[in-house]
């Protein structure tokens, strides 16, 4: 994992970011009070947005990263390179592993880790997610 900050990134990357803190405005969480935004950028540049949405029966909660691809795959996407998730952390948040394993399955190779205050990790999927399920 690379650490590194808002600033340092490519304009490509500092746009998923920004992509990511809009969608986390949007996010629905009135029991844990943890507004996530994530969004997913495809090999030809589109970037959709997602946000964790909660409920009062917590299993039908919904993480802003699959929230992100989901919306992407509802577009019609399948070709998703990179994903940055965002939320009011000390340090960079780190997805669940329900979001690896679906990160997992559009294979989705970079992805940035971030806070509010711009501080990045990058990592490939096989560092977040290294013995996860494969068909």
């Amino acid at each position: 994992m690379q650490d590194t900050h808002l600033a340092a990134l490519s304009p490509d990357l500092q746009m998923l970011y920004a992509a990511a803190v809009v969608a986390r405005q949007k996010s629905y969480s009135p029991y844990s009070h943890f507004a996530v935004g994530a969004a997913v950028r495809t090999a030809e540049g589109r970037i959709y947005g997602g946000c964790n949405v909660e409920n009062a029966s917590y299993g039908l909660c919904c993480c802003g990263e699959r929230n992100a691809i989901f919306a992407a795959v509802c577009a019609g996407e399948r070709n998703l390179e990179a994903l940055c998730v965002v939320a009011d952390t000390k340090g960079p948040v780190s997805p669940c592993g329900a979001c690896r394993q679906v990160m997992r399955e559009f294979n989705i190779k970079t992805i940035l880790l971030g806070n509010m205050a711009g501080a990045i990790k990058i990592c490939t999927l096989e560092e977040l997610l290294p013995y996860g399920f494969d068909l």
